[in-house]
């Protein structure tokens, strides 16, 4: 969200509050901070109540954290006065919204928790003896308005959040189909003229239409079928692909193999000819697609070759999901070189890229192929290792540390070695929908570390779990 919209949400805030007299915005933030634990008990029971929203929060979460978070929240809408700068309470529901996208909160739950936001309030005012009707109906109004524009600020953050997180998803679903682009390109493009060649000699030896090799059968058509039209789903190049498979096997392969028999040689020609420029159109739209996914490489770091931060909420958010749904379990290891200010000062900016590039192998050699490594800037790295419980994390942390402290790092042409080493923040993953608390977590940890002498792992919460030495 812009800085201009924040103003325009937080001028629609004041404009909104000038309506109402200043005494029922004192009484209504009055009965807000008297009720708010009331407020917030008849919501949670509406939203775990949902089985959908059960799935996401638990009874445990919202007894020792949202319960205490939701009642702040509600002081702190209801407290606010015309006049006042909205700036940090706008700020407040924009990240609210962004948490409830991130974690796949569907926001029609926040919608309908709201509306029994407003349901328990006009229950609650209906027994306030000490008002008179009108007056809970101004108080009421109040208290909808106030409710309707914090839903409007969320939404709004929900939405873009969302949207951004889409996209992301979608590069990312690409990136992943084609990591590799040069070798898969090279492999497409060879599985392509085989099926050429095999069509050809079947032609030459007058093999019959049943014979032929089709191009949707063959490996580069099942690769394109399942994989690639997928991969480049929406481009113009897929669909002419899809038509040159279509006339090849369904017009030119039927005509050709007809042909063979009873037409003249300058026919089969001609046939031949409108196969082989069908085959080099499929080859070259094969191309210009390859050639599109150059803007992924912006997916990865371009010193290292590792991922670098684009990807890193798609993939926590996929582990997220994935351990929820299967019980499974995962983790996080915050990375960072020591002393890494010293390498560039005493060997230069050029040494200490090579020191990087080195260190971006040695992870990569201490991760399984389903784990995930990111360069997220400057010496900072982050591994997500998947499936694995908290005990077999720290041993491989403490590998990953002992493996750095014994390599040699090479600083130049010279021959010239270093030795480095790196401090390991780990935590587990522990069932919060909200990878970014899990991130923290780590950091937290890394920081222990830090502290603590450098050259070790730290487990979240400050247990020390030894050094690469």
């Amino acid at each position: 969200m812009s800085s201009s919209q924040n103003k325009q949400f937080a001028q629609s805030w004041n404009e909104l509050l000038a309506r109402y007299p200043a005494s029922r915005l004192e009484q209504a933030g009055a009965l807000a901070g008297r009720w708010q634990t009331a407020l917030a008990d008849h919501f949670y029971a509406r939203l775990l109540g949902d089985e959908s929203a059960a799935q996401l929060i638990s009874h445990d979460q919202v007894r020792t954290r949202l319960h205490a978070s939701l009642c702040r929240w509600i002081v702190s809408v209801f407290g606010a006065r015309a006049g006042d700068d909205m700036t940090e309470l706008v700020g407040l529901q924009r990240h609210v919204g962004v948490v409830h996208a991130r974690i796949g909160v569907p926001v029609h739950l926040v919608l309908r928790a709201a509306h029994s936001l407003k349901d328990r309030f006009a229950e609650l005012l209906a027994g306030e003896t000490g008002l008179a009707r009108l007056e809970q109906l101004e108080v009421l109004l109040v208290v909808q308005g106030v409710l309707d524009i914090t839903m409007e600020i969320m939404s709004h953050a929900y939405a873009t959040s969302h949207d951004r997180n889409s996209r992301a998803q979608e590069a990312y679903r690409l990136f992943a189909v084609v990591q590799n682009v040069a070798t898969e390109r090279q492999r497409q493009r060879a599985a392509l003229l085989d099926w050429e060649n095999r069509m050809m000699f079947d032609v030459a030896v007058g093999s019959g239409v049943e014979q032929l090799p089709r191009i949707g059968a063959s490996e580069f058509g099942l690769w394109f079928r399942h994989k690639g039209a997928y991969a480049f789903q929406g481009t113009e190049e897929v669909h002419l692909i899809q038509s040159s498979m279509e006339r090849i096997d369904h017009v030119l392969l039927p005509s050709l193999a007809r042909s063979t028999s009873h037409e003249n040689s300058a026919q089969r020609m001609g046939q031949l000819r409108d196969l082989r420029d069908e085959t080099q159109s499929i080859a070259f739209r094969l191309d210009v697609l390859f050639r599109q996914t150059n803007e992924l490489e912006a997916g990865r770091d371009a010193l290292t070759r590792l991922l670098n931060r684009k990807y890193l909420p798609v993939v926590m958010n996929k582990e997220v999901a994935y351990a929820r749904q299967h019980g499974s379990h995962f983790a996080a290891l915050a990375i960072d070189v020591d002393n890494f200010k010293r390498i560039n000062d005493s060997h230069g900016h050029d040494a200490g890229d090579l020191v990087l590039q080195q260190l971006a192998v040695v992870l990569s050699n201490n991760c399984r192929a389903g784990d995930y490594i990111f360069r997220l800037g400057g010496e900072e790295f982050f591994m997500l290792l998947v499936d694995i419980d908290q005990e077999d994390a720290l041993q491989a942390a403490r590998n990953v540390c002992a493996s750095v402290a014994g390599e040699s790092f090479r600083l130049g042409s010279d021959d010239q070695t270093l030795q480095v080493t790196v401090s390991i923040g780990v935590a587990a993953y522990d069932g919060h929908p909200d990878y970014q608390l899990l991130m923290r977590r780590a950091d937290d940890a890394l920081y222990q570390a830090k502290h603590q002498g450098r050259n070790r792992v730290v487990l979240a919460g400050g247990v020390s779990a030894g050094t690469g030495a």
